[in-house]
């Protein structure tokens, strides 16, 4: 009898907590606020630690296994391991919070990282994958961190919350691949192959991320945007029939927002993938290869908080538009160029990562606008798990491709296949706010 007075006491003492937010449209803006500032943070972190799999996996693997054809399968197994914790991760979030959620998939990202270098050290084949699956959840924790910040935001603030979790993440990414000859340096210097060295940055990176989340994201928002909208929903009569239009226009958004960011991560992947392998067959270094990959990564995240802007001020659909023209250019450049001009790398990376943002930034707009934080983070959770999933195919194929053909083959595909995005979203359309 006493425990179950005490535990009405904690329900009673949690009910109160959360109705100060339900009641108080000034506290949901402060948490809102708070809530963005702390993403900002820890996506610093995590975006150094993301750089380090993206700049040297696939030399790493190139080094160990002896071989170009399968250096597409580290950024396969990291991805393929991003598509299970995304799943994890979202499920952690929409049972126990974005906090719980977050945090233990930066700290899984850390382990992973840490077990890189050992496989490194240890020359273990068989560890390096198994290290390289558990890396991939930094990177999943890294992109569901974008809806934490819009969790309490309005519809015309989504896609500039989303940008701000984004940006942030370009701090840490575009200093990460730079640092690449530093830490190469430092491993050595402790016994360490050079290659690993980007991946102790990693382990730290991802580590210190989610110990901010673990330690900073108080009130979650995620728990509080539920509550807000389970009052909502207890004080709205919406007919039946209104309720069904409602359901069918979600449905359909949340297909238009997965296809759209889809497509975009299988096509940035490939194309990415591959480039420091295309750089080093022509003469390039392995510090030309940090500048092109860090101005791919900056033109993923810098350019957000204009892109969440034009997202939110012209629509969805003309932004993720825009994607699919940005990456047909991107490709083509990147095919025909001179190999051994950095100006056309960088272009053309730079492009790349500039069309995979405009998809990004839309298509979670629309997902976002399309679920109900009833089941917003296992939706998203699962959405993310496709993206992953694409993303370690694009990663898997682009290797066979570029051993079978070419890399100019494998850009001009990525190019073509980026159009499919426009019919997408004229279809899209009717759903957009």
């Amino acid at each position: 009898m006493v425990l179950h007075k005490e535990n009405v006491k904690v329900l009673d003492v949690q009910s109160d907590w959360l109705q100060s937010y339900i009641s108080s449209p000034e506290k949901q803006q402060q948490l809102y606020k708070r809530t963005l500032m702390v993403v900002v943070i820890s996506q610093i972190f995590g975006g150094a630690g993301l750089a380090a799999g993206v700049t040297v996996g696939a030399l790493l693997a190139q080094d160990m296994l002896g071989t170009d054809s399968v250096t597409g399968i580290p950024t396969a197994l990291f991805t393929l391991g991003s598509a299970g914790a995304a799943l994890l991760v979202g499920r952690l979030s929409q049972r126990f919070g974005r906090r719980s959620g977050l945090a233990a998939g930066f700290l899984a990202g850390g382990i992973g990282a840490i077990g890189v270098v050992i496989s490194a050290l240890t020359n273990s084949i068989l560890l390096l994958f198994i290290s390289l699956l558990i890396y991939g959840a930094g990177t999943a924790t890294n992109l569901q961190a974008r809806y934490a910040g819009s969790d309490l935001a309005n519809s015309t603030q989504r896609a500039k919350s989303i940008s701000m979790a984004m940006v942030s993440t370009t701090f840490g990414a575009v200093a990460g691949p730079n640092l690449v000859d530093v830490m190469g340096e430092f491993a050595i210097s402790i016994g360490i192959p050079a290659l690993a060295g980007p991946f102790i940055l990693a382990a730290a990176a991802y580590i210190l991320a989610g110990l901010v989340l673990l330690i900073l994201l108080r009130p979650d928002p995620f728990i509080v945007a539920n509550a807000i909208s389970d009052a909502q929903r207890t004080t709205s009569n919406l007919p039946l029939e209104e309720n069904s239009i409602l359901l069918s226009i979600n449905k359909r958004g949340i297909f238009a927002g997965a296809s759209v960011m889809v497509l975009t991560q299988f096509v940035m992947t490939a194309i990415m993938t591959m480039t420091p392998i295309h750089m080093g067959h022509h003469g390039h270094a392995l510090k030309d290869v940090g500048l092109v990959i860090g101005f791919h990564i900056g033109a993923m995240f810098l350019p957000s908080l204009v892109t969440g802007y034009l997202v939110d001020k012209i629509g969805r659909a003309v932004m993720a538009t825009a994607s699919a023209i940005t990456l047909l250019i991107s490709g083509s450049l990147a095919a025909m160029g001179p190999a051994d001009s950095m100006v056309v790398l960088i272009t053309a990376l730079a492009l790349l990562g500039l069309g995979w943002n405009f998809g990004l930034i839309s298509g979670t707009a629309i997902l976002v606008d399309a679920t109900p934080p009833s089941t917003r983070a296992k939706t998203q959770g699962s959405v993310d798990v496709l993206i992953a999933l694409s993303g370690a195919l694009g990663g898997g194929l682009s290797g066979i491709i570029v051993a079978g053909s070419s890399y100019s083959t494998l850009s001009i595909v990525g190019g073509v296949l980026s159009l499919f995005l426009i019919p997408v979203v004229i279809w899209s359309r009717g759903s957009e706010k």
